[in-house]
């Protein structure tokens, strides 16, 4: 599993961290950037400055900064990320302090999974912060639970001119469909092992959205899978429905 390097350079981290916020999320202030880094203003304003000089960011007329022409290239999510982020983080800890493994919210961005929040379990070995990650959003569980749920013509769209083998995609997405759930069983990572449930977006026809719990293949048991499922259904609806009133 990849978790954060014992000896991080914490400089080059929170400039990682911001240029992806500043690409999931969209414009940042000073004050926003500074806060959800927990450094100073001057600090932000320094790593602003430096994202600009590298064109991973630009200042816009409102003095806020967006995503440079570096990491624009990227397909924007289907979601509003800082919507859905604000909506899930309690629920997402609320999970956590249920289960004790690792949680995540993941966006649909193309044929893409973004990890856009990631709280992480107690437990000594865990998965730790995937935040700002993107993966194959047929590999991992939580882009697997939204692809099952869009149709059928977008997904083909999608899918037409990848090396993704399309009709082993849509048996297996059926299979999702009927469970409730999806599964990565090591697929991305040696060692990991997730579980992902579609979150429905209010305003959509189909969920840009979904919560996983990721955990140690050593410590995943079928016969918690239900105990599991229905704590990530749980926590899909309750995020759901606080999208209602956002």
């Amino acid at each position: 599993m990849k978790n954060k390097p014992a000896y991080a350079i914490d400089s080059v981290d929170h400039a990682l961290h911001l240029a992806t916020m500043l690409q999931q999320e969209g414009p940042l202030g000073v004050s926003e950037a500074a806060g959800r880094l927990g450094v100073s203003r001057s600090t932000a304003h320094r790593l602003l400055a430096m994202l600009v000089y590298r064109d991973f960011a630009e200042q816009g007329a409102d003095r806020r900064y967006q995503a440079g022409p570096v990491l624009r290239p990227a397909d924007p999510p289907a979601a509003p990320v800082a919507v859905l982020r604000q909506a899930a983080i309690p629920h997402l800890r609320a999970l956590v302090a249920r289960v004790q493994e690792t949680a995540n919210l993941v966006v649909l961005a193309g044929t893409e999974t973004r990890f856009v929040v990631t709280v992480e379990c107690e437990q000594i070995l865990r998965v730790g912060d995937r935040v700002g990650r993107v993966l194959a959003a047929h590999l991992t569980s939580g882009g697997k639970a939204v692809l099952a749920a869009l149709p059928a013509a977008e997904l083909t769209g999608r899918y037409t001119g990848t090396d993704v083998n399309l009709t082993r995609l849509r048996r297996e997405l059926g299979l999702v469909r009927k469970r409730g759930f999806a599964i990565n069983d090591q697929l991305t990572e040696t060692g990991l092992t997730a579980v992902g449930v579609a979150i429905p977006w209010p305003s959509a026809g189909a969920p840009a959205a979904a919560v996983s719990l990721a955990m140690p293949s050593a410590r995943f048991d079928h016969d918690l899978l239900p105990t599991w499922v229905g704590a990530l259904s749980g926590t899909a609806t309750a995020i759901a429905h606080d999208l209602v009133g956002a």
